[in-house]
């Protein structure tokens, strides 16, 4: 469930005792409402990308989602400044799920390798209280703490081994091009349509509103299913779902389908009544570009297992990108474990997929009790 009050020490000072840098430094918690810090920072993030993958991609909005006060229930940040007021390296944790906080660490490209290195020992330390702040608030033994890199970003990879932290899973960052004349009609209609017993369609919504409750617990309930054997599945609420869903700059109700059983339904699929039952889901959101046509992403697919085998996941993919090509979006993205055991990587690259860079999980584990 969602907070009423943040479960995170809002205050950096009571995690962090003593200072390593030269006089003047200090750390601090970001104002969102100044423009310049959220500019400082926007800065340090693309910079930080540029030299993990070769290019910036971050917004504005993706800073806002971290720092805002809209997002304090559920994360927190640190920031640390130099001598003269100049936010040299940035933290933020997010309490994601029980047992699970996901964490950011940005330090700045342009100083010097030790001052680097003292601005990321202050943020692992941080995050590591962080970690026991949250952990004990949900009554949990242990926390863990998960963080990525880029594959190519030594800096950042020798970091969190000197960290005690270990590399768990590698991830292909995959994009694919649309055809936006010929694949507009890879679907009859991406908004709804039926193959094989299936029918593909958008979550329901009346007037413009919010969607019909029931289809988003459809939704959240065939993902919770498809992922429960998945790598570091951690049970999410209903709420926490929701919340965390929307935060997304990208988010748009009208990029969320799911598939549901019309026919031949096998034992030990169920549906409340009046209902056909939901067997597959995809989460879509807009990835905006300044300097060309926005791209669809998929955020989250899932098939429950018992309906795999039935072109459920195919029929959602074809879906999305014959949406994409009706919106004028020349590109797909999604993320896939590079070892999958369902097979996944194996259909995008099938379907037109292609790897553009490759990220890195780490994971540590926290005693909440000191």
């Amino acid at each position: 469930m969602i907070p009423e009050q943040s479960r995170f020490e809002t205050d950096p000072e009571e995690i962090l005792e003593e200072l390593p840098f030269p006089e003047g430094w200090e750390v601090d918690t970001p104002d969102a409402s100044d423009p310049a810090v959220v500019a400082r920072l926007h800065h340090l993030l693309r910079a930080h990308e540029r030299h993990g993958r070769g290019w910036a991609g971050a917004s504005m909005d993706d800073v806002l989602v971290e720092v805002s006060e809209h997002g304090l229930l559920t994360r927190e940040n640190v920031i640390v400044r130099d001598n003269e007021g100049v936010i040299q390296a940035w933290g933020s944790v997010h309490d994601r799920a029980s047992g699970r906080m996901l964490y950011s660490h940005v330090v700045s490209r342009e100083l010097s390798a030790p001052l680097a290195k003292k601005c990321s020992d202050v943020l692992f330390e941080w995050a590591e209280g962080q970690a026991r702040a949250v952990g004990e608030k949900r009554g949990l033994p242990e926390q863990q703490i998960d963080t990525g890199s880029f594959e190519d970003d030594d800096r950042q990879s020798s970091w969190l081994q000197m960290a005690g932290f270990r590399k768990v899973r590698t991830w292909w960052q995959m994009s694919r091009p649309v055809d936006l004349g010929e694949e507009r009609s890879l679907v009859p209609d991406p908004d709804e349509w039926e193959a094989k017993g299936v029918r593909f369609r958008l979550v329901d919504r009346e007037g413009g509103a919010l969607p019909d409750e029931g289809d988003l617990h459809a939704v959240h309930d065939v993902l919770e299913a498809a992922f429960v054997d998945h790598f570091n599945s951690f049970e999410e609420s209903f709420a926490e779902f929701l919340h965390r869903l929307r935060e997304d700059p990208g988010h748009r109700w009208n990029h969320w389908w799911l598939a549901e059983l019309v026919a031949d339904v096998p034992d030990g699929v169920a549906a409340p009544e009046g209902r056909h039952p939901a067997v597959g889901a995809l989460i879509g959101t807009v990835s905006e570009n300044v300097s060309g046509p926005d791209s669809s992403y998929v955020s989250y697919i899932g098939v429950v297992e018992a309906a795999r085998g039935r072109g459920v996941a195919k029929g959602l993919l074809r879906t999305v990108i014959a949406d994409a090509a009706k919106r004028g979006r020349t590109s797909v993205g999604l993320e896939v474990d590079a070892t999958s055991s369902t097979g996944a990587n194996d259909l995008y690259s099938h379907m037109g997929w292609k790897t553009r860079y490759v990220t890195c999980s780490w994971h540590k584990d926290v005693p909440v009790a000191e």
